[in-house]
C-alpha cells in the first residue's frame, strides 16, 4: 500500500479508538507528529495501534513500565503529552 493510503488508514485508526479520551490522546499525537515520520516510524505507530489504549496511555503517563519494544524516541514524544487539545 502506498504511503498516502497508510497515513489515511492510520489517521482513522488513531481517531477511532473507542473512547473520547483515547481518541484525543492517540489521534492528537498522530496529528501533531505524522508529517515528519519516515517509514520506520510509520511501522512503529502501526504496531502500536495493536496495543490496548489503557496500556498506551499508562506508558505515556508513566503509571506503567514501558516494554523494551516501545522504548525510544517515538515513545518519548508520546510521553510529552503536549499534543492533547485542552478546552476550557
Amino acid at each position: 500500500m502506498d504511503r498516502d493510503t497508510r497515513i489515511k488508514r492510520l489517521r482513522f485508526r488513531a481517531w477511532h479508538r473507542g473512547t473520547k479520551e483515547a481518541d484525543l490522546f492517540v489521534g492528537g499525537f498522530f496529528d501533531a507528529h505524522h508529517t515528519g515520520w519516515d517509514d520506520a516510524q510509520i511501522d512503529w505507530f502501526e504496531a502500536l495501534m495493536e496495543e490496548q489504549d489503557v496500556d498506551i496511555m499508562a506508558w505515556a503517563m508513566g503509571t506503567a513500565e514501558i516494554p523494551a519494544r516501545w522504548q525510544g524516541p517515538m515513545m518519548e514524544a508520546l510521553k510529552q503529552l503536549n499534543f492533547v487539545p485542552i478546552s476550557r
